[in-house]
């Protein structure tokens, strides 16, 4: 059997919540990381495209995303980071999205949010997970260093600007972005930091913000970083929105939300944004997978602090 017919073995597995052993693992990753650092901070994407928000590990509602935007290589996607943590099926969400990568590279593109974290992820579930699944921590091991080859941020068309978070007092331009050293653990502070943990706040300037890293940012903050980089929009995930997108600072930031009934109790929408060759904006909004098409997780939901 070659590489592709494995590949494509190991993404059926994956698609059925089945997981692939250590060794696949290990390989993946590694295929993944020869792909991921050719790309840039700062990774160039064409339109069509579909964008999308925070996934974690809610594998089956992510199967219900492929179910209304189409799966992957017909549509070309981006996600704006945040795969794992709190969902049940961090390590199946993860590895499928990691096995398209590697065998469509050129139609999925998977930039880091702040949950793609050596310290996040042993608070909020994906170590464990990996623990509980695997017997050891190899797996976690392999996907961690995944996290580090992730770019920063894309652009789609030069004209929107896709992050996680949002915007730094430490970057004006989209070189400092492309200048910043990506493969390391999240820092605690700094541009690096601040773009996968700001977010927009109906303020003026930079504000402190209330989630301990990064900073809260305003419309003036927004319409300077949009002028001198001829950007028309910032599209960015990283806050439940119960309705599933939100508008900012009249249409120049766009929060996109893909995690429908977030941790399994929010009773949020969760939607896509799909962008024509011309970026016209077609918005999907999208419920929770049936309960049905669910298997039964052997685990209790998370507690409230979790949230």
């Amino acid at each position: 059997m070659n590489d592709t017919s494995d590949l494509d073995q190991q993404i059926e597995m994956l698609k059925r919540c089945e997981i692939i052993t250590e060794a696949q693992v290990k390989a993946l990753c590694a295929k993944a990381r020869d792909i991921l650092i050719e790309e840039s901070n700062v990774q160039k994407v064409e339109a069509p495209v579909t964008v999308c928000g925070d996934i974690h590990g809610q594998f089956y509602d992510l199967k219900e995303l492929f179910k209304v935007g189409g799966d992957v290589p017909d549509t070309n996607y981006l996600f704006l980071g945040d795969f794992v943590d709190r969902g049940f099926y961090s390590v199946e969400t993860f590895l499928l999205l990691i096995a398209l990568k590697v065998r469509y590279p050129d139609r999925i593109t998977l930039i880091r949010g702040n949950h793609e974290s050596r310290q996040i992820t042993q608070v909020y579930g994906f170590y464990d997970e990996c623990l509980r699944k695997y017997g050891s921590i190899s797996v976690w091991l392999y996907c961690t260093e995944i996290f580090d080859f992730l770019s920063l941020s894309a652009v789609i068309n030069d004209r929107i600007f896709c992050v996680h978070g949002g915007l730094s007092p430490s970057i004006q331009n989209l070189n400092q972005i492309r200048a910043l050293d990506r493969k390391q653990e999240v820092p605690h502070d700094g541009p690096m930091c601040d773009l996968l943990w700001s977010d927009p706040d109906d303020t003026t300037g930079w504000g402190c913000s209330p989630r301990g890293a990064g900073f809260l940012f305003g419309s003036d903050i927004v319409q300077t970083f949009n002028h001198e980089n001829s950007i028309e929009l910032i599209c960015r995930a990283h806050q439940l929105v119960m309705e599933g997108y939100k508008w900012h600072f009249g249409e120049s930031v766009l929060t996109v939300w893909s995690a429908p009934n977030y941790c399994y109790r929010c009773g949020n929408v969760a939607a896509i944004l799909e962008l024509d060759d011309n970026l016209q904006r077609y918005f999907t909004i999208f419920e929770a997978a049936p309960q049905e098409h669910r298997a039964v997780p052997n685990k209790k939901p998370l507690p409230d602090y979790f949230l």
